[in-house]
């Protein structure tokens, strides 16, 4: 009897590369805000033709990620005071009433949560912790049940990935404490979504969420925007 290996996966096409690998980098702002994305650089930088590099510029301006210039020229986004507060009021918005609706789900099964958390345990960067700390709450929406609140969550993520991992970088400074916080954070969600009534855990998100509130002058100011 012969066994068929498993097919490898197969790689990205070279725009949705190029679009991840960029979109990596504006989150952790190893590309700053404001910072010129001129098609031929980023294509000797990321080892692909200039096709791919203006593909993925597109979709980037479609995540709220980059700028086109009258010109036609592409820039980094930066985030403002008002993205800042919008982006806060949306999470304000979404994120409880899906951990009310998504309470039962992970009462039952918290082990993509767990996992989750796991891993941020042994994150070794703020741009992972961030990456994971988005994970986390997109779990959760989507363990609501509920496809347009999913779907109005996800037209924010990237901007979203932006604000947090602002938010993430100044608190490190501060604190050095991003990791063990978020892990402390995100375990007490998982008891709480395990032992108690979905109101408890709406009002808890709710809190959440709101504990980041004092660090949005902070981080609009950094962006230049004070």
């Amino acid at each position: 009897m012969t066994t068929t290996a498993p097919a490898a996966a197969r790689p990205l096409p070279r725009s949705d590369a190029a679009a991840a690998q960029l979109r990596a980098d504006i989150i952790a702002e190893v590309l700053a805000p404001g910072d010129r994305l001129a098609e031929a650089v980023v294509a000797r930088r990321l080892g692909v033709s200039r096709v791919p590099v203006r593909e993925a510029l597109v979709v980037l301006e479609r995540e709220g990620l980059v700028r086109f210039s009258p010109t036609g020229r592409a820039y980094v986004r930066g985030l403002t005071r008002q993205d800042f507060e919008e982006l806060f009021t949306m999470r304000v918005a979404l994120e409880p009433l899906a951990a009310r609706l998504a309470a039962p789900q992970l009462r039952a099964d918290p082990a993509a949560l767990m996992a989750n958390v796991a891993a941020t345990a042994r994150a070794t960067s703020i741009a992972e912790i961030t990456r994971l700390d988005l994970e986390f709450h997109e779990l959760i929406l989507a363990a609501s049940g509920n496809a347009r609140l999913l779907r109005a969550w996800r037209a924010l993520r990237w901007e979203l990935g932006m604000w947090l991992g602002r938010l993430h970088r100044l608190h490190e400074r501060r604190t050095r404490q991003v990791r063990a916080e978020t892990v402390r954070a995100h375990t007490e969600i998982i008891r709480l979504f395990t032992s108690r009534s979905p109101a408890v855990c709406e009002e808890h998100l709710r809190a959440h969420v709101l504990s980041w509130e004092d660090w949005i002058p902070r981080a609009a100011a950094a962006a230049g925007d004070a």
